[in-house]
């Protein structure tokens, strides 16, 4: 049976008017009186009528709160409910930003903490909040990664990525100006460590690398592939779509990485897509942290300000500080679970995945018959 539109639910004797009264000053409450639609094309329904309407709407659609929600490498996480809530919490929901920073202390002070939580999580040294989703991220990376070698004079124009690669990684490193160069796997699935050796010439810029790779492996001689990017002159990307196998187990700077961009509507259990905007935070090890986009958040003496003295930075990513509802989200979810719950996210997401590995071994082809990290990729090839 059709769903009908809620305007022909439209009933005159039902009612669910029960609007408060206005507490804004009538000359900024919006246009002037004679300015005004006299009627609106809304249909009258009743409150449960409406509930019922939409309850319905939503059954229609498969969804991460109706069930499994399956989609490549993007962990489709649970958004917990509490987050939804202190996310609208009149002391954030109904900030402006341009409000001058007295006014925005506790929002502030929550981007501060935040930053210093994925700074420990990654161990890296700075972070930047503006970027408003992953492949936001990777581009602001990619522009550090340039401003760098533009500070030392140094006008490299290639960036070397595996074929195991996110689409998004080739697309935004050609924004950024560089030229994608792809350097092969070996057999286990991973970095061919020659290949990338033979790879490194003096006009190569970084190495973009997601680790776990997309085929859910680790790249186990990341200390090796560090130490040869490292030499060459050039830096060491991690895209961090999946971190949500490494923490507190594995952090990016301790395995040699110089900017990592996390996903915080992946790993940190924001909503993503459709459900709200997402957020794509960098971290930077310490010689970058001068390249940062602009305004940065710091400390002063009575609390917090925006710092505007940066003359290296790249400059904004965003027009204001960040999606800001999803930085809420993501700093709930992170205090609520502390270092020791997020360990445990990781350690079950493995085990989960090498779980259906070992289920679905002789049904379906397994490519590379490894230990796998969070997630595994088989093949239809068999079927």
């Amino acid at each position: 049976m059709s769903t009908p539109l809620i305007f022909k639910l439209n009933n005159q004797t039902a009612s669910s008017s029960h609007i408060p009264p206005s507490d804004i000053p009538e000359d900024i409450a919006g246009p002037p009186r004679e300015m005004r639609r006299r009627e609106l094309d809304l249909p009258q329904v009743a409150e449960s009528e409406v509930v019922r309407h939409f309850i319905n709407l939503s059954t229609m659609n498969h969804h991460v709160d109706k069930g499994f929600y399956p989609l490549g490498s993007c962990t489709m996480k649970y958004n917990p409910k509490v987050s939804e809530t202190l996310a609208a919490l009149p002391g954030f929901a109904g900030l402006h930003p341009h409000q001058p920073a007295a006014t925005i202390q506790g929002a502030l002070e929550l981007m501060a903490t935040l930053e210093e939580w994925l700074c420990e999580i990654t161990g890296l040294s700075a972070v930047t909040l503006q970027p408003a989703a992953g492949a936001h991220g990777e581009l602001t990376g990619m522009l550090l990664t340039r401003a760098y070698h533009r500070s030392r004079h140094d006008m490299r124009t290639k960036v070397l990525i595996p074929d195991s690669s996110h689409g998004t990684n080739p697309a935004t490193i050609v924004m950024a100006g560089f030229e994608p160069v792809p350097i092969p796997s070996d057999r286990s699935g991973r970095i061919d460590l020659k290949a990338l050796q033979e790879a490194l010439t003096p006009d190569i810029a970084a190495l973009m690398v997601t680790n776990p790779n997309t085929l859910g492996l680790f790249e186990n001689r990341i200390d090796e592939v560090a130490e040869a990017v490292h030499d060459a002159g050039a830096l060491l990307y991690m895209d961090g779509a999946n971190m949500n196998a490494l923490m507190g187990l594995a952090r990016p700077g301790d395995l040699g990485f110089d900017i990592v961009h996390l996903n915080l509507h992946k790993t940190f259990s924001t909503p993503h897509g459709g459900g709200g905007p997402g957020s794509g935070p960098v971290a930077v090890s310490a010689d970058l942290g001068r390249f940062l986009p602009v305004p940065r958040i710091m400390r002063t003496g009575d609390g917090f300000d925006w710092d505007w003295d940066r003359p290296e930075s790249i400059g904004r990513v965003q027009a204001f500080a960040g999606n800001f509802g999803v930085l809420v989200r993501a700093a709930a979810y992170i205090r609520s679970l502390g270092s020791e719950g997020l360990k445990r996210v990781s350690e079950t997401a493995i085990l989960n995945a090498n779980y259906l590995r070992a289920g679905l071994i002789g049904i379906y082809k397994l490519p590379y018959d490894d230990l796998c990290m969070h997630e595994v990729v088989f093949s239809a090839d068999n079927q």
